[in-house]
Formats: C-alpha cells, sequence, structure tokens
C-alpha cells in the first residue's frame, strides 16, 4: 500500500518573514513577471492552499522570494481518516445524548 501524500502551502509565512503582510502587495509584483491575477485570485494563493497551480505562478513566486520550491511547499503525510468509536455504553464518542428523531411515515392526510 502507498503512502498518501498531502502538502502544507506556505506562502503567507515566506511574505511576512520578507516583511510582505498584505496580499495587495503581492500582485505588482506578479504582474511584474507576466502573471495577471484578480485581487481575490492573490487574496486565495495566499489565504488558502491552491488544489492547482500554474507553473508560471510558481516559478514567479520562488523569483519574488528568492526562495527554493520546498521553503513554499512542504510535503507531508496525510492524516489518515479515522472513525469515531463507540464508548462502552454504546454511544458514538462526541454524540452525547443528542439523537435525531426517527422519521414517520405516514399516509396522506384527509
Amino acid at each position: 500500500m502507498t503512502a498518501k501524500l498531502d502538502y502544507t502551502w506556505r506562502l503567507r509565512e515566506i511574505m511576512a518573514g520578507k516583511g510582505m503582510f498584505t496580499t495587495a502587495a503581492l500582485q505588482p509584483l506578479l504582474a511584474e513577471r507576466g502573471v495577471k491575477l484578480s485581487t481575490s485570485q492573490v487574496y486565495r494563493l495566499v489565504t488558502e492552499k491552491p488544489e492547482r497551480l500554474s507553473l508560471k505562478v510558481l516559478m514567479a513566486l520562488i523569483d519574488i522570494f528568492g526562495c527554493p520550491m520546498d521553503d513554499l511547499i512542504k510535503p507531508t503525510a496525510a492524516a489518515k481518516a479515522t472513525r469515531a468509536k463507540p464508548a462502552a455504553d454504546g454511544t458514538e464518542a462526541g454524540v452525547g445524548t443528542f439523537r435525531p428523531k426517527r422519521a414517520r411515515i405516514t399516509g396522506p392526510e384527509k
């Protein structure tokens, strides 16, 4: 069985290390390198972990911050999904006394 891999996106940390604390400061630097992104796209690039990333954008970020790719992207092992195990009394962990009410199906109202 192969290991499931994940990654940590560290752009925000790299920006802070270089004294850049707003996403608006990154947009003109990307534009200088031929990467045209909207304000909201730059915001998402900085604050969220991208699922898809153009190599042109990645190379622009490496050039802007003068860092190797593995400073921006740290490979990590994916956390295993675990199921909640029932407690000794038969209830699921974390659910407590909250239970949904069973639906009753009745005939059409007259």
